[in-house]
């Protein structure tokens, strides 16, 4: 079974003070042209997205340049309440090579919290929430995961999926030099 875990880049919430998506017609069908053609314009942390060091660390990797295989592999799915995840809830939270938190939104990491869970191996932290921190603390948890080389991915849908392990394959588009790109992320149930 495949459950897609991708938020609309459309429609998804736009964090604050960020630019909004729009998807423009330049060509159409139903106007006689040979094709539908479309152009979008809009900001790399909209919807799913991950983010690259580059989004936090002067002259860390971009986008193209964070390897592939943090994307895919076996990941968990754990359920944790709202509210900061400090160092004392990152140490409750599964050692996996691969992790993503679901908590309806609502859950975010201090740089302490941030810090221990890179400390324990995890390679690539997902989230439900818009962002890894809190608007008015990013950049701690931010610079705390990816100076120490985890993959962030902020905004799945995680509301339909139970607490377990699945496959997970969440690359982003490749954008030479970005500090960001929009994900394509699914689950696979591991009964395949």
């Amino acid at each position: 079974m495949i459950i897609d875990i991708s938020r609309d880049i459309t429609t998804c919430p736009v964090y604050p003070g960020d630019p909004g998506c729009e998807v423009t017609s330049v060509q159409s069908l139903k106007d006689g042209d040979g094709c539908n053609l479309s152009r979008i314009d809009t900001g790399l942390h909209n919807g799913t997205h991950a983010d690259a060091p580059l989004h936090f660390i002067d002259g860390g990797a971009s986008i193209d340049n964070v390897p592939a295989e943090y994307f895919i592999g076996e990941c968990v799915v754990c359920e944790t309440a709202g509210g900061a995840i400090d160092e004392t809830r990152a140490k409750e939270l599964p050692v996996a090579v691969r992790l993503l938190v679901k908590s309806g939104g609502k859950a975010y990491f201090t740089g302490d919290g941030a810090a221990c869970l890179a400390g324990k191996g995890v390679k690539l932290i997902g989230t439900d929430s818009n962002s890894v921190g809190i608007h008015g603390d990013q950049v701690a948890p931010h610079r705390a995961f990816l100076s120490a080389d985890v993959a962030v991915i902020e905004n799945l849908e995680l509301s339909e999926v139970s607490p377990g392990r699945y496959f997970l394959s969440a690359l982003p588009v490749k954008i030479g030099g970005a500090e960001a790109a929009p994900v394509r992320a699914v689950l696979i149930d591991n009964d395949i």
